[in-house]
This record gives structure tokens, C-alpha cells and sequence, in this order.
């Protein structure tokens, strides 16, 4: 059924002179899809936590495991993958579609340079279907309520939930937590959770100072967040096995990994009971 959902020629409104987490974390991955203020931020958080290339290939290597292991294990066929970022290697569609080709998803971000991108490579299998809009994670009733994931997903059939490194761009005061709830509350029975969340849990007083010192000045503003509060996403839901862990440690593939003050992030998965 292939591609819709596609952002209107001429709507496109990106900003170059302000850094984009999208844009950042596509510089970090090797990406050429970003602006020099991008760069700039990207540089200066690396220049006080050099690994974060690492924990930015780190996390995208954990959602390409999730959607792995829910196609083919769990069965799931359809996915909602809010947070997307700029199109890289085996997206979720590619990681989906090439297991069960007639897998939906809906891909959301708030980064129009993402939309534009994402019409040109984000394309589907013929017995599949893709759609992207153009929301942010702060507003799930706009989400929920659009036509184009409406009309791609089927919600009387489980879906994948993916909030994959966004939920970090959200502040308390905003209270991402009731934002989870809100989007899983409306997901069939059966549906499944695949989240992961920057923390200092694993750094050193020094290093968690001098990032907070260089993430001050840069919008949205980044918060990280411990054990406790990240469990919290989970609450009622019954987590896979290995629970709540280092992104690299979320079912690794064989091989030398990361440690978790490299990889500096909590992935899992979860099911609604």
C-alpha cells in the first residue's frame, strides 16, 4: 500500500540557526543531515562526555533489537514510532518489513527537516504501509487523533509503542509521565512499550557537572533521569526479561558491548497485561 501521510509540499519551516536533538543525534551517528548549530552543540557535548557517539549508536542498535523481537517473536505487525529522528540504516520499517512485510508504522517527530527526509527514504514494502506526521510527544491527543494514524494503524490489533531517546526532551513540570500513560492508555490490549532514556546515573560527580554545564544554553532542555524515575514509564505494565538495563545490556547480540557509564541510557521493553 506503500507511502502516506507525506507533509504538504511548501510547509516546511526549519530553523538552521537553532540546534535540533534530531539534527544532533544524526550528527553523532556519522549523519550529514544537519545544520552547523547542530554541530556546534553536538561538538560541545562531546568535548565533556566523549562517548556520546557511542550511546547514541548504542540506543539506535537497542531499538533495531526491540522491533526485531517484536516482529518476530511477539508478533507484532504495526508500530508507532514517536521521536523518530532523521532516517539512518535499518529504520523501524526496514527491521519490521523485512521479517513481516506487511507491517505498518507511523513515524512521528516535530523536525520538519525529519518530514522532508523521511518523504524521500522512509518508503514501505508493497504489502506494508508508512506514514509520518508532523506532532510533538508533548501533545498525544494530536497524535492520536490524526487521520494518518487513524488510517495506518489498525486499532483493534496490538501495537509497539516506540518512545526511543525523546522522552529526555521532556521537563517534569511537563510531566512525561502522564504523557506515556495518556498515549499507552489508548493502544489495544496486547500492545507493547519500547522505551529508552538518557541518565547520569552510571558518571562520576565531574562529569554529570560538566554536562550539565554545557546542556544549560541548549533547547529543549536535556533531563536525564535516574532509575526511579524512569521505572515510572512502566508502571502497571509487565516488563520482558531483562527488565529495566543498560541499553546495551537489553538482550545484546554476542560480542564485547559498552558499559553502562558509555552507553549512559535505560532501555525496555513492556506489555499491557
Amino acid at each position: 500500500m506503500g507511502t502516506e501521510g507525506d507533509p504538504r509540499p511548501g510547509t516546511v519551516r526549519i530553523d538552521a540557526t537553532k540546534p535540533h536533538p534530531a539534527r544532533r543525534y544524526d550528527y553523532w551517528l556519522g549523519g550529514k543531515d544537519n545544520f552547523q548549530a547542530d554541530r556546534e552543540a553536538a561538538e560541545a557535548i562531546a568535548s565533556v562526555f566523549p562517548h556520546i557517539r557511542t550511546a547514541a549508536r548504542e540506543n539506535r542498535a537497542f531499538m533495531r533489537r526491540a522491533v526485531r523481537h517484536l516482529t518476530a517473536e511477539a508478533g507484532i505487525r504495526q508500530f508507532l514510532d514517536i521521536g523518530t529522528g532523521l532516517p539512518t540504516a535499518e529504520n523501524v520499517h526496514d527491521v519490521a518489513q523485512a521479517i513481516a512485510p506487511t507491517s505498518r508504522i507511523v513515524y512521528v517527530d516535530n523536525d520538519p527537516l525529519v518530514l522532508t527526509h523521511a518523504r524521500a527514504l522512509l518508503t514501505s514494502s508493497d504489502e506494508g504501509r508508512t506514514a509520518y506526521i508532523d506532532a510533538d510527544v508533548r501533545d498525544p491527543e494530536a497524535i492520536l487523533n490524526d487521520p494518518a494514524v487513524r488510517e495506518t494503524l489498525d486499532f483493534s490489533q496490538p501495537v509497539a509503542l516506540l518512545l526511543v531517546a525523546i522522552l529526555h526532551f521532556v521537563e517534569d513540570h511537563e510531566d512525561p509521565w502522564a504523557i506515556v500513560k495518556r498515549l499507552f492508555d489508548a493502544m489495544p490490549a496486547g500492545s507493547y512499550l519500547v522505551l529508552s532514556h538518557a541518565t547520569f546515573d552510571p558518571l562520576d560527580p565531574e562529569t554529570i557537572a560538566a554536562m550539565n554545564a554545557v546542556n544549560e544554553p541548549i533547547k529543549p532542555r536535556f533531563s536525564p533521569r535516574p532509575l526511579a524515575e524512569v521505572s515510572r514509564f512502566f508502571e502497571g505494565l509487565d516488563l520482558l526479561e531483562p527488565g529495566i538495563v543498560s541499553v546495551s545490556d537489553w538482550r545484546p547480540e554476542p560480542g564485547p558491548r559498552p558499559t553502562p557509564a558509555e552507553a549512559t541510557g535505560y532501555g525496555a521493553v513492556a506489555r499491557a497485561h
